[in-house]
């Protein structure tokens, strides 16, 4: 930390290919004392950074060479520096309140090391806590957490990381990588709370809004069931298959199906406890 007071506070940005570099541009990232923008580039294809994020001291742009949206995000939180680290995607509106409020949130709670905060998205789609409460499992009724709502503390949580089987990108489950993320933290004892406060502004629904489901997805929400309820898994699995169907984003038989295998896929992901507990 810079003193007792004030903490800094890196945003770290992964985006891909040379149309993604272009939004990372378009976000008009704020200018802000202690605020520091770190991008993570997959596919650049050796494209040029646009002189709008090279001309600018408080950007860094890191071009990576391996794919997979876990292992991006893992790589800008590598190339952090910062006090605070926070999740960004390259399609965000992010308000300068929203970030100093971040800074200082930290600053007067030294004792979390991981915080949620609330991304204004479309129709209303994620249900918040009403006020600010420590995180622990099970989570609050119908709360769950994107990555983009998500900072920790670098120097107690800066181990934690995306398990690079979840998310897009990786070989069979598309999804997940920020609930088992938050999961981590948990399970590891650190002192993650949510505040109600909106830091940024996303255009598009969640995964778990999207009209239809692939098998991906749904295989990726299975395993979160089974890594987050190991006991009463098989319960619950035949629940989120009615739900799934009952939103028609799948079929029943399908979604039964594909839920049940990511939750046997669960236990592969211990093979690399780095990003578990």
């Amino acid at each position: 930390m810079t003193d007792k007071r004030s903490c800094t506070l890196d945003v770290a940005i992964i985006t891909h290919t040379p149309q993604g570099i272009d939004r990372v541009a378009s976000m008009r990232l704020p200018h802000i004392d202690g605020v520091s923008y770190v991008v993570s580039w997959q596919d650049h294809r050796d494209t040029q950074v646009p002189d709008s994020l090279a001309s600018r001291d408080d950007v860094k742009v890191i071009r990576f060479d391996r794919s997979g949206l876990s292992l991006n995000r893992n790589n800008s939180f590598r190339h952090c520096t910062s006090d605070i680290i926070l999740c960004a995607d390259d399609d965000l509106t992010y308000m300068p309140e929203g970030l100093t409020a971040i800074m200082k949130l930290f600053a007067d709670n030294p004792d979390v090391d991981l915080a949620t905060f609330i991304c204004d998205r479309p129709l209303g789609t994620v249900v918040y806590p009403a006020e600010s409460c420590r995180l622990s499992m099970p989570l609050p009724r119908n709360y769950s957490v994107a990555s983009v709502e998500i900072a920790f503390r670098r120097a107690t949580a800066g181990e934690l990381g995306c398990h690079p089987q979840l998310g897009l990108g990786s070989a069979s489950m598309h999804g997940g990588e920020d609930e088992v993320l938050l999961l981590s933290a948990i399970r590891r004892g650190l002192h993650c709370r949510f505040f109600p406060v909106t830091i940024c502004r996303h255009p598009h629904l969640s995964t778990g809004s999207r009209l239809r489901l692939t098998d991906k997805n749904l295989r990726a929400m299975g395993c979160v069931i089974a890594l987050t309820y190991p006991v009463t898994c098989l319960l619950r699995i035949p629940l989120k298959a009615y739900r799934v169907h009952s939103s028609r984003q799948s079929s029943l038989v399908k979604a039964l199906w594909y839920l049940t295998s990511g939750a046997l896929r669960a236990s592969w992901l211990f093979r690399d406890r780095r990003y578990l507990w």
